[in-house]
């Protein structure tokens, strides 16, 4: 557990020659700005209940998951001491030394307690880094409940649209929602990188069987008369059904008024006959202890980490800001369970993976993907040649940003 400590105290050292020093009885603690004042409650909560700890000055700064990771690569040991970061960066994070696995007895309990995709998320190789704080970003299925009567089923969801003359919208040139066909039917597309972020290897399989399967089902969508591109509920019309995620929640409400309903995503049956679950990304808020060279501030620090993303923090976080926790427990609660978007999202997402890191051009190219469905160049009419021909040519492309 304490592999880093070399490399913090050379830090260290190195600091002092400058003349800066690290004070040793502050934790300084980073979230995101709407959290600040939610987590100085929770840190005095903690002092409450955690005398032994009370001593130390906790200090919290509003930065970002988006940004937290770079502060902290850049400068390890300037950054904070905890710090909450988004799931995709945690292997850079692990590769600078600013993670300290998460200490064994708190392990236990994070791996018995929180859902599976969260804890995937903080986990590398076989060795859990960090603490779960949300299962929150993904995306699954809004609908207008007196038009689809099934759900379940993406094969009556159209076919629900259809009778109704109303739209179903999913976003299949987007690189985040695609990824729903080619991992519900078990597809894989990763990406390693080295220490200094570089991406070194492609674990892709898009053409296989499994690719085409996937591919015939997103042109067999798109040849729907229901069928419209797009995720953003403010810009979607006539719409009886829509694939998207929390953050717009609101707008779909207003949408559908009173029959408004979410469910995960639906199965579909592929054109070889089998029954495939959607899938996709799932995205997850993480946080995360710096190695420490003082063993007695490394416990008050797993201490407060624990806290923070613990049952009773993650619901009390809901109900201040809507973070939709990672808890088990915190996911059952009537606060929680009553919120039918967040409901919904935690069933999905024990059908994702976390979304790990990705060059810039695999976005593009997978939008290129879509646009060739949605223009027709790759229809109902093409042969299962063609289809995999443009599934070698994608995954090719896809493995050469690795090279």
């Amino acid at each position: 557990m304490k592999k880093f400590a070399t490399m913090i105290l050379a830090g260290a050292l190195a600091a002092a020659v400058m003349g800066i020093t690290a004070n040793a009885d502050e934790i300084k603690v980073w979230v995101a700005d709407n959290v600040v004042d939610f987590t100085n409650q929770q840190i005095e909560a903690f002092k409450e209940a955690n005398p032994d700890f009370a001593g130390y000055d906790y200090i919290v700064e509003p930065v970002g998951e988006g940004d937290a990771a770079g502060n902290m690569i850049t400068d390890v040991e300037a950054g904070a001491d905890i710090f909450g970061f988004a799931q995709d960066q945690i292997a850079r994070l692990v590769s600078a030394g600013a993670l300290i696995d998460v200490e064994p007895e708190n392990a236990e309990k994070v791996t018995a307690e929180n859902d599976p995709g969260a804890v995937a998320a903080a986990t590398v190789g076989d060795t859990l880094y960090a603490y779960p704080l949300t299962s929150d970003n993904g995306y699954f299925l809004y609908y207008d409940k007196s038009v689809v009567t099934d759900p379940s089923s993406l094969e009556a969801i159209v076919a629900d649209c259809e009778a109704a003359g109303k739209n179903f919208y999913m976003e299949i040139n987007s690189g985040w929602y695609q990824t729903a066909f080619f991992f519900g039917t078990g597809a894989e597309l990763t990406y390693e990188t080295d220490d200094d972020g570089n991406f070194t290897a492609c674990n892709a399989s898009y053409a296989s069987d499994e690719g085409l399967v996937a591919l015939k089902e997103m042109v067999e969508l798109k040849a729907s008369s229901a069928f419209q591109n797009g995720s953003a509920a403010g810009e979607a019309t006539n719409v009886a059904a829509i694939v998207d995620g929390t953050w717009d929640a609101g707008a779909v409400q207003d949408l559908f008024g009173d029959n408004y309903a979410c469910a995960k995503l639906p199965t579909f049956e592929g054109a070889d006959g089998e029954t495939y679950q959607m899938s996709g990304f799932g995205g997850f808020k993480l946080l995360g202890v710096k190695p420490q060279e003082d063993e007695d501030k490394l416990a008050a620090c797993d201490a407060l980490a624990a806290w923070l993303s613990g049952e009773e923090a993650q619901i009390a976080r809901f109900e201040a800001v809507e973070w939709g926790p990672s808890n088990l427990a915190a996911q059952a609660s009537d606060a929680v369970q009553a919120n039918e978007a967040l409901a919904a999202l935690g069933e999905q997402l024990q059908y994702t993976i976390p979304q790990g890191q990705y060059p810039g051009d695999y976005w593009s190219l997978a939008t290129s993907l879509g646009d060739s469905i949605i223009s027709g160049e790759l229809s109902m009419d093409s042969s299962d040649d063609d289809l995999m021909a443009a599934l070698e040519k994608f995954q090719e492309t896809c493995e050469s940003y690795a090279q």
